[in-house]
């Protein structure tokens, strides 16, 4: 699972048949202390994320299709999966 927050929305009107009806969003990996780490990835939204919410990602194929509910969406490797609240860190000190 990724850490990471929604920057964008992504309009497509035309797509593989497999992302018909689905949201795209570009979400911006994070590290635990919520700065960016690595490129933006885009995602399917499987919980009505929006733009300014950190997100929680998952990046393979079986767990992205099953967060969306679908098997045969073959096509979809990344989806979102949950909205954050917080994320708590303790101190190394």
């Amino acid at each position: 699972m990724i850490l990471g927050q929604v920057v964008a929305s992504v309009v497509s009107t035309e797509k593989h048949a497999h992302y018909k009806g689905l949201k795209l969003l570009m979400v911006q990996p994070l590290d635990a202390r919520g700065q960016p780490k690595g490129k933006p990835l885009l995602a399917v939204d499987g919980v009505q994320a929006g733009i300014g919410d950190r997100v929680i990602l998952v990046d393979e194929g079986g767990s992205a299709r099953a967060v969306i509910g679908d098997e045969s969406a073959v096509t979809v490797r990344t989806a979102i999966c949950g909205i954050v609240d917080r994320v708590d860190i303790e101190d190394e000190e």
